[in-house]
């Protein structure tokens, strides 16, 4: 199929209400569903600058407000197979709308917070629509793509999230330093809002799929593949985490270089997730499970080779932007995840984010386990290779097992 004025694409592929849309409506839909992920990014990442200003504010350490990032995280793996199934009986834009709203209300909150306790819960209470939002923004993206353009419209979807850590939160931190870290939240709402009107506005309404139930999509849960698939995600990508959780030591510490140069590395970061995202896009389309296997050999390779480096400046900030890179796989991922659930996508497509937050954790703890032995912040590298085999093999173990006659 190539690019027209009209595209006749059906909004659901299950069995929903179909509509005509055009080219135009179809780049809309995807602008107001990417513009979720670019607030919910900016939401996320944003605090990890401001904390020192919530310490302050509540009268806590610096660590102690680092749990509020924890709670977070436990909103969104908590929060996304939850919802995904207790909603399955919600229409995709019923459901797009109540969690945009409850993430623009949870971060309103959040900035009006007047004890440290309150704040944390909120911030757990804004993390719960989370995975379900990416899961079903993905869902209706891909429906509306033809069958090998599937993963682009996805991947345009995730532009949002990956803009945010390059743009959204820089600006967002900037602004909460300059004014009050509660202004930074104040924005994320609107951004939060902005995106109900968009969605309410271009999203046409659909159909309850016929049979959609509480107990089909628990029914994911069933499939080993589901399983296996998130596990790729939980543990082969825990490695990027490893090293983005301490990058900023190792910039200082390791290579040497001026604390000034941190903002720079980040921005790397930032650019390589964006490159990532849209190459890895179009090289899913022509091959899912080449760009899943391929990216964690990649990253098998790249991450050693940044341990072994990460005293070299210009190493770094190459390793750096192409750890970034390895965003790449996250789409694939999402559509595999999709794929293997057969009739219960929404929440094995919504889980893919509860993976994403559990291999945030698991990087983290690894590199902090290796650092606090004295291996030094270079060695998260070796943490983020090791992962990436562990998560090779289980994705190896998915492709030889969907090969034999008794999959499910």
């Amino acid at each position: 199929m190539t690019d027209c004025s009209t595209l006749t694409r059906p909004l659901e592929s299950d069995g929903r209400e179909t509509h005509t849309l055009t080219a135009t409506t179809i780049l809309l839909i995807e602008i107001a569903l990417a513009a979720g992920g670019f607030g919910i990014g900016t939401g996320e990442f944003v605090i990890m600058g401001l904390l020192p200003e919530v310490a302050q504010t509540y009268g806590v350490t610096v660590p102690q407000a680092g749990h509020v990032i924890s709670a977070y995280a436990l909103g969104v793996v908590i929060g996304a197979p939850i919802i995904a199934a207790l909603a399955a009986k919600l229409p995709r834009k019923t459901l797009l709308l109540t969690l945009m709203g409850l993430f623009a209300v949870g971060n309103f909150a959040s900035a009006l917070a007047t004890d440290f306790s309150t704040f944390t819960l909120l911030r757990f209470v804004t993390g719960l629509p989370h995975g379900a939002y990416f899961g079903v923004a993905a869902l209706v993206a891909a429906s509306m793509a033809p069958p090998h353009r599937r993963v682009r419209a996805v991947g345009r979807v995730m532009l949002g999230l990956t803009i945010a850590t390059l743009i959204g939160t820089p600006i967002a931190t900037f602004l909460g330093q300059l004014m009050s870290w509660r202004a930074a939240f104040f924005l994320v709402a609107a951004i939060a809002a902005i995106t109900v009107a968009l969605i309410a506005l271009y999203l046409p309404k659909d159909e309850v799929a016929e049979g959609a139930s509480i107990r089909r999509e628990l029914s994911a849960f069933g499939r080993l593949q589901v399983w296996l698939s998130f596990g790729v995600a939980a543990v082969g990508f825990g490695g990027m985490f490893a090293i983005f959780s301490y990058i900023a030591k190792t910039v200082t510490d390791t290579a040497g270089l001026p604390a000034s140069m941190i903002a720079v590395v980040l921005a790397l970061f930032g650019i390589g997730m964006n490159v990532g995202n849209i190459v890895g896009s179009r090289m899913a389309d022509y091959s899912l499970k080449g760009t899943i296997g391929g990216m964690l050999a990649f990253n098998i390779v790249l991450m050693t080779v940044f341990s072994l480096t990460a005293h070299n400046p210009i190493m770094l900030c190459i390793c750096v932007f192409l750890t970034g890179c390895g965003f790449a796989a996250c789409p694939a991922v999402q559509t595999r995840l999709m794929d293997v659930a057969a009739d219960a996508q929404t929440l094995a497509a919504a889980t893919n984010h509860s993976a994403f937050n559990i291999a945030n954790a698991l990087g983290a703890w690894l590199g902090g386990l290796v650092i606090a032995a004295g291996y030094g912040y270079g060695a998260t590298g070796y943490v983020g290779a090791v992962l990436s085999a562990f998560g090779l093999i289980i994705f190896l173990i998915s492709v030889a097992l969907e090969k034999t006659p008794s999959r499910g």
